[in-house]
């Protein structure tokens, strides 16, 4: 998948050494987004919920990032969108992952471990 340019933001809190640089995930944006969605259906404020939370508070994706990257996966077939019924707040449009999203997040997951691996190796201390 290509790397996109992306206007995610970090945590306000600017005295957490802990967050992630937006310029680490930036490569992975679609990736993480059709993993939030292998699971099972979602609408946008779900998965940027969902990002934050698993990142626990150290990585927020910005809606309009979000909804570029799914009209983009969406015009590559590895994700469909549907209108849900009413609800308190109105209609929502969800994404769903199709066969092909699925088979590039589990060539990607295989992808990015092998490459996690060899990284660790590389630049860790330890022997």
């Amino acid at each position: 998948m290509e790397p996109e340019d992306t206007n995610e933001k970090q945590p306000e809190n600017s005295e957490n050494a802990s967050s992630i640089s937006s310029d680490l995930i930036r490569g992975h944006i679609n990736t993480i987004i059709l993993r939030m969605l292998y699971d099972g259906d979602k609408y946008g404020y779900e998965i940027i919920n969902e990002i934050e939370e698993k990142s626990k508070g150290q990585y927020s994706l910005k809606q309009p990032t979000l909804y570029s990257a799914l009209k983009r996966l969406e015009s590559q077939d590895y994700v469909t969108s549907y209108w849900g019924g009413a609800s308190s707040g109105g209609r929502r449009k969800y994404f769903q992952i199709t066969d092909k999203g699925k088979a590039i997040v589990e060539h990607n997951l295989a992808e990015w471990e092998y490459s996690r691996t060899v990284i660790d190796s590389l630049i860790s201390e330890r022997d």
